[in-house]
């Protein structure tokens, strides 16, 4: 048993250092997507509004437009729209991206991209994204539009403006979480599952034991993750937290699958307790960050 367990947590740690080159950047950071249904047909900008007057109000030196767009960018944009918005704001607002962000800086998107579905994408990341928010939206027609208060209630995620009705709503981070549960779970359903059946295990005492145990363990880790994956991201700082928890679930599935999969003998329970938690725990760290990026653009 010492041998399988050393021989777990060598395989694990290999898969690890696998994956560090595709999550150890410098870490994900807050990003906010608004999606515009049925834009304005006449030109228009959008932009973040945080709480606070701006900072450095009359310093043409000191803009958040030249965190957002180069100076060639900056030339071509319009000055007469970027004048309204700036006018528009309300009282005890700025504008994060025409004037720019108190603190840290943050690129924004004014003009926003043509997904060919009716719908535009503006994106706003980088640290100065707001926790609180409202969303302006001017046209070069005069139209103008602001947005109620809104909240981001995870690091990245999305809001929706329809213009047509004029209104805007974020997402239910319960939405959020409840989607990160099912896509860290299901997986590792599904394979220690097959890993299960060809093991040899077909009685349903087998697989309501299977089920059961899973439910504690992969099921306790799932929520973890969907806790702290959508709340801090992915990076290569996840590492810290996954490896050691899969290891910890490996020994506790050990200890129960050897007293509770009867069907057959105790070696063959302790081999697929280490086969299946290698197995889950690789495809685990291969799908973290696309699930992760799947789930933010869709919540």
């Amino acid at each position: 048993m010492k041998k399988a367990m050393r021989f777990c947590a060598l395989l694990v740690l290999a898969t690890a250092l696998l994956t560090v080159s595709a999550l150890a950047d410098t870490g994900p950071k807050p990003q906010l997507t608004v999606k515009v249904k049925h834009p304005p047909e006449a030109l228009y900008y959008l932009d973040l509004l945080a709480e606070g007057s701006w900072e450095h109000a009359g310093d043409s030196d000191d803009s958040g437009l030249d965190w957002s767009y180069s100076e060639e960018e900056i030339a071509a944009l319009d000055n007469d729209l970027l004048d309204a918005m700036r006018a528009a704001v309300p009282e005890g607002w700025h504008a994060c991206t025409a004037e720019g962000s108190n603190g840290a800086p943050m690129w924004g998107d004014l003009l926003g991209e043509d997904t060919g579905n009716g719908t535009r994408l503006h994106t706003f990341d980088y640290l100065g994204v707001p926790d609180t928010y409202r969303i302006i939206l001017v046209t070069k027609s005069g139209e103008s539009w602001v947005s109620g208060v809104l909240h981001r209630a995870t690091l990245q995620s999305s809001a929706t403006v329809d213009w047509a009705a004029r209104t805007a709503n974020a997402p239910s981070p319960a939405m959020a979480y409840a989607l990160q549960f099912l896509c860290t779970l299901l997986p590792t359903l599904l394979i220690e599952g097959l890993l299960l059946f060809v093991f040899g295990y077909r009685s349903k005492r087998s697989w309501l034991v299977f089920l059961l145990v899973n439910l504690v363990t992969q099921g306790g880790f799932a929520v973890y993750l969907a806790v702290t994956v959508l709340n801090h991201g992915v990076s290569g700082w996840s590492l810290i937290f996954y490896i050691p928890i899969e290891f910890l679930i490996t020994v506790v599935e050990i200890l129960l699958y050897r007293k509770l999969l009867t069907e057959k003998s105790q070696g063959r329970a302790i081999a697929y307790a280490v086969t299946a938690n290698i197995c889950s725990a690789a495809l685990g760290l291969w799908l973290i960050d696309p699930l992760w990026k799947l789930i933010v653009s869709i919540s």
